[in-house]
């Protein structure tokens, strides 16, 4: 199957391809055959290529399929690369990207404005789902880079898929503009390693990587990082991804589970070779994972729809990717991206069925009462979140972020550090995730449900509830003979049982406090508590800030200029286009004697010319 690897972007591709071109015009039965077939075919192709690439016991496997272009010596090629870490990446986008397809065809089934609505919506899905198979199969940078901006594409159109509100607009407009600024880093970080080393070929370059001297070596990994932290949304590149919750659903399941925010992770990852020899840029790495995770899970804590508290976690659980990647724990990094992927996913699908059953409601605090009407979204998001929270042994978010933690632990640089931040942050997830499920699926009923679950939505739920559980001991069992030793110390070691201790007081402190039973002013001074959570709520103000030291300047300069010499240019020559279309549109009069009296003068000067040359 090997030689079919090809196929795993190609099949999405040509999903895209085919709603693109009949323009809305196919059943929606079809739409939902092609939209979600084409993914899970290259699933199983993606499925049966691992398979036979593990059996080979090889390191790598390299198919080029064409040049993409030849100027000189200069001849980049469409290839792709597969790998241990391509390989699992490759596994969770295909994989995961299925069941989140799969749950999109009932999801989406009423859920759209207009007649072409269902068809563009897969399609943007299928393009979405092609780009990042292109960005971690990338043999090359410019194929990496080719997948890199098409995830950014596919992102800003299904983020603003709702296109009528010109919220949404905003929103997908913020995503597109704040990642540009991590993508121009990047770009600045690419040119640099391909000046420096002559090749775009990505295992080349980390061969020759040891020919960088310490600070050249720093620059790029820092420029890499830029790029990470747009893509993946971390400090301080972040304040995109709440407001992309605009688009449906399953966009965010796609986005924060399978594509565009694990990308910057892959990134890093794939750099690894640049990172050994700039140690300065990995603590970096570490630092940045460090902060947003803390702030990130301060600021669910505060928040009242049910999408933006999951998309703060996502920001906080690639926190821990981060910081795992930057304390040396690559492998424990990529185990935590893949059991993201199986619970994150869930949460976003099971709340997705409980937004779709309350009429479109995302408010927690106008839910409630929903465990025993709407029991398999509820099961659902109990097992999704015991794997947020890290449930010791049975669940798969402890074995990853265990990992994660207590490597961290042992780090030669203020290891201690980033261990008790992860375990705070650790309790600050079982707070809000334990705040999230009480307020929402507990107490009194202020929304009636109506649950129109079909299989096809509630079957994807309990393939992810599996994984959710069972993803674990998968990891341990594969990843580790894959990547290399996930989990260097046992759970006998003396900090392990601290580690899974802590996020279960998070819960049992949540429950008595969400359920009202114990009265938090009393704790802390209303006007002091009032202040700290608008400051958290508000994402600790750095859109706030960005308004300030950014837009607002522009926009000032932008109406100081207004009139001046430049716009004059630009006004001219719009007025000069249109008094030109104004002139053609005169001689569409829809006379046929007009039309032949024209062709025949047209003729007549054709005759004139090449007879007199």
């Amino acid at each position: 199957m090997l030689e079919y690897l090809w196929l795993v972007p190609a099949l999405p591709l040509a999903g895209f391809f085919a709603l693109f071109v009949t323009e809305g015009k196919l059943p929606d039965k079809i739409v939902a055959v092609i939209g979600a077939g084409s993914v899970g075919l290259a699933a199983l192709v993606a499925l049966g290529a691992g398979i036979e690439f593990v059996q080979s016991g090889e390191a790598s496997y390299s198919q080029t399929l064409w040049t993409w272009m030849a100027v000189g010596n200069f001849a980049p090629s469409i290839s792709l690369y597969l790998d241990p870490l391509s390989l699992v990446m490759t596994g969770v986008i295909t994989g995961v990207g299925f069941l989140i397809h799969l749950f999109a065809t009932g999801y989406m089934w009423k859920d759209h404005q207009e007649p072409e609505g269902l068809s563009r919506f897969f399609a943007y899905m299928n393009l979405f789902v092609f780009a990042m198979l292109m960005l971690v199969l990338g043999d090359n940078l410019l194929v990496l880079f080719l997948g890199w901006e098409g995830v950014g594409l596919c992102s800003y159109l299904l983020i603003g898929f709702y296109h009528r509100d010109p919220e949404n607009g905003y929103a997908a407009r913020k995503a597109f503009v704040v990642t540009r600024v991590g993508d121009t880093l990047m770009a600045i970080g690419l040119f640099l390693l391909f000046r420096e080393l002559a090749t775009l070929d990505i295992q080349t370059a980390l061969g020759d990587a040891a020919q960088l001297d310490s600070g050249m070596a720093t620059a790029i990994g820092l420029l890499l990082l830029g790029g990470a932290v747009g893509k993946s949304a971390q400090v301080p590149l972040q304040t995109w991804l709440p407001d992309a919750m605009a688009g449906p659903t399953p966009v965010s399941a796609l986005i924060h589970a399978a594509t565009m925010v694990t990308a910057g992770v892959y990134l890093i990852a794939r750099m690894k070779g640049i990172y050994d020899l700039a140690p300065a840029a990995q603590f970096a790495v570490a630092i940045v994972g460090l902060v947003t995770l803390l702030i990130s899970s301060f600021t669910a804590l505060t928040q009242t729809d049910i999408k933006r508290i999951l998309a703060y976690s996502t920001m906080s659980q690639i926190g821990y990717m981060f910081m795992a990647l930057g304390v040396g724990a690559w492998s424990a990094g990529i185990f935590h991206l893949m059991t993201h992927a199986f619970f994150k996913a869930l949460l976003f699908l099971a709340s997705g069925s409980v937004i779709l059953a309350l009429h479109h409601e995302q408010d927690i605090f106008k839910m409630g009462g929903l465990w025993r009407k709407l029991p398999v979204p509820f099961a659902s998001m109990l097992i999704g979140s015991g794997a947020l929270v890290a449930l010791p042994f049975i669940t798969s978010g402890f074995y990853s972020k265990d990992a994660i933690l207590l490597t961290a632990h042992g780090y030669e640089h203020h290891g201690g550090l980033f261990w008790f931040g992860g375990v705070l942050a650790a309790v600050m997830t079982a707070l809000y995730t334990t705040r999230m499920m009480v307020v929402a699926f507990f107490g009194e009923t202020k929304t009636e449900p109506h649950d129109s679950s079909r299989i096809n939505m509630w079957g994807p739920l309990v393939v992810l509830c599996v994984l959710s559980i069972g993803g674990g001991w998968l990891g341990i069992g594969v990843l580790d003979g894959l990547l290399g030793p996930i989990n260097e110390f046992s759970h006998a070691h003396p900090m392990a049982l601290t580690t899974m201790i802590l996020p279960l007081i998070g819960i049992f402190l949540g429950w008595p406090i969400f359920r009202g039973q114990i009265d938090l002013s009393r704790l802390v001074g209303s006007t002091f508590g009032d202040a700290l959570r608008r400051f958290w709520q508000s994402g600790w103000a750095f859109d706030w800030v960005y308004d300030r030291l950014f837009v607002k300047p522009f926009v000032w300069v932008a109406r100081v200029n207004k009139g001046d010499a430049v716009d004059l240019v630009f006004r001219i020559t719009a007025a000069v286009t249109r008094g030109l279309h104004h002139i053609g549109a005169l001689t569409q009069t829809g006379r046929l004697r007009w039309y032949a009296a024209n062709m025949a003068i047209g003729l007549i000067v054709v005759v004139l010319i090449v007879a007199s040359a």
